[in-house]
């Protein structure tokens, strides 16, 4: 067979088109596809979905909110001293003035490190029940309609096992919030730090070695998981009710599940925050040979000594900061869960 040069110039040109990804024919001819496509097929499948959805939504959420999450934690162990009282926002001005801005993201880091995987488990193992439970009552495979309560079952499972997963990372993520608060009076000279504040993996390292191994790393575990399960049951729960309520032709409406995701994250966590108030003053308990002044038999033995010294209020110490904190951390990682989730389904 004889090719004309005109032959040899239109292959030439067509092999380079498909190297390069031009459409020849309506048909996308591109050689990344090629090497990508098995990995769209195995993120566009659960559990992989819900993991990597849930684990981005819940770093953008998290980072977004870093400095009113420190402001909260800080109000949350400061005991009945007069440290930060001025509100939120002056808080937030007092840190800034007093730390840096690098001050409002201390860690940040470490916590986005630890919510990744804390979310994405949230969101797949929740996922997962659901359509576990839907299946066993007749349903089919991503089947919504199944009760409140098993939507609360779910959800409570999910944030059990979220928590004790990624707990370590937790409790030294709340210690290098308050190691460099400078105008915490619990912290004076005598009670600071002898030696340089450890990072995250040198904070792991120093409390296993030094605080008790593998316990002292749960240590606040119990009263942790008494918050976080019906806080993430009620969290799933109220935000998956409101979409219902609303029809189908508005749950993809952006406006409403900012909306929805900011109010299921303030409510659920109003009815459980005197467990969050716990979980920081067990999780600082030994910081500085335990001279942060929470030392604590029980959970019940550190309710009655809070609204012993406190006040009834000292178990909503830093409520209003966590809603400046949770109601737009929970619109955004709603939104962004939706949103991430369709743009890779769409792929």
């Amino acid at each position: 067979m004889v090719y004309s040069s005109e032959n040899v110039t239109r292959s030439a040109s067509d092999d380079s088109l498909h190297s390069s990804g031009v459409k020849i024919d309506g048909e996308k001819l591109s050689s990344k596809s090629g090497i990508l496509e098995p990995v769209i097929r195995f993120l566009k499948k659960e559990p992989e979905l819900s993991l990597l959805c849930g684990g981005i939504a819940g770093a953008l959420s998290r980072t977004s909110v870093s400095p009113i999450e420190r402001v909260k934690v800080l109000y949350q162990i400061q005991g009945s001293t007069k440290s930060y009282t001025r509100g939120t926002l002056s808080t937030v001005f007092q840190i800034w003035k007093e730390e840096g801005y690098k001050g409002l993201f201390r860690g940040n880091g470490i916590n986005c490190i630890r919510i990744f995987p804390y979310s994405a488990i949230q969101y797949s193992v929740y996922m997962q029940l659901k359509d576990w439970i839907g299946r066993k009552n007749g349903g089919q495979f991503g089947d919504s309609s199944i009760s409140v309560a098993d939507k609360l079952f779910a959800g409570s499972i999910a944030g059990l096992v979220s928590v004790l997963v990624t707990y370590p990372m937790d409790l030294v993520k709340t210690r290098l919030s308050i190691q460099t608060a400078k105008s915490l009076k619990n912290l004076n000279e005598d009670l600071l730090p002898s030696k340089p504040i450890l990072g995250m993996w040198g904070s792991l390292k120093d409390i296993y070695k030094n605080e008790g191994r593998f316990r002292a790393l749960y240590r606040g575990i119990i009263p942790t998981s008494l918050g976080v399960a019906p806080y993430v049951a009620l969290n799933f729960t109220i935000y998956e009710s409101m979409k219902d309520a609303v029809g189908i032709d508005y749950r993809d409406n952006p406006v409403l599940i900012l909306t929805f995701g900011a109010l299921s994250g303030g409510i659920a966590q109003t009815i459980v925050y005197p467990f969050d108030i716990l979980r920081r003053r067990f999780q600082v308990a030994t910081l500085q040979g335990g001279k942060m002044g929470f030392q604590y038999t029980s959970i019940w033995h550190a309710i009655t000594s809070i609204v012993a010294k406190e006040g009834y209020l000292g178990l909503y110490k830093g409520w209003q900061a966590n809603l400046w904190k949770i109601m737009p951390s929970m619109a955004v990682q709603w939104a962004s869960y939706d949103l991430i989730k369709k743009f890779i389904v769409g792929m």
